[in-house]
């Protein structure tokens, strides 16, 4: 495991020889962890949604057809056009180059996915994106954290997030899906 987040060079050389290198648009693995994804949102449509680290914007095209406005963050410039480009026609839907925790979009959301990108922070910004998720989410809100959950090199283990989203104060465990790669929870904000 290291320590700290990790680095803008570690998704610079992940991104050097493909822009999909994690296969979004193309692995059965992903396309599968979608459609679950998306079968456990709970609400049919929502109001505005955020989803930071969306790479290309695979889940965020599927996203932004449930979301009256979706805003998106990508660290790497290019990928970010990308992603923007991929959402082009939904007029609610904006991608943002940012990376967090240092960013948060101001306002408030009934919905916060985080799909595989929190087991890249380390425990103290994964603490601090919880609490922004926390401050930011409406109540009845929705709380999404889908995670990889074997052996990896990050600075979290899948598992190891998505105790840490389950523990979040203030929030109901509304779903809970474990498969043998990866994991899935929804949490609800308290009425």
């Amino acid at each position: 495991m290291a320590n700290g987040n990790l680095t803008p060079a570690y998704f610079e050389r992940m991104y050097a020889e493909s822009d999909d290198p994690w296969g979004f648009a193309s692995r059965w693995y992903e396309r599968r962890k979608y459609d679950l994804t998306m079968a456990a949102l709970p609400n049919e449509r929502y109001r505005r949604g955020f989803e930071p680290g969306c790479s290309i914007g695979v889940l965020s095209e599927r996203l932004a057809g449930r979301c009256d406005e979706l805003v998106c963050c990508e660290l790497m410039p290019r990928i970010a056009d990308l992603a923007s480009n991929r959402l082009r026609e939904f007029p609610g839907a904006d991608v943002i180059h940012a990376a967090i925790p240092e960013f948060w979009p101001a306002g408030t959301f009934d919905l916060a996915l985080l799909s595989e990108v929190a087991y890249y922070l380390d425990a103290a910004s994964l603490a601090d994106v919880l609490a922004r998720a926390s401050h930011s989410l409406e109540r009845g809100g929705h709380l999404v954290s889908v995670h990889y959950t074997r052996e990896t090199d990050y600075p979290l283990g899948g598992r190891d997030v998505q105790e840490t989203v389950m523990r979040l104060p203030g929030f109901d465990r509304h779903s809970y899906l474990e498969d043998r790669e990866f994991s899935l929870v929804v949490m609800q904000r308290g009425e």
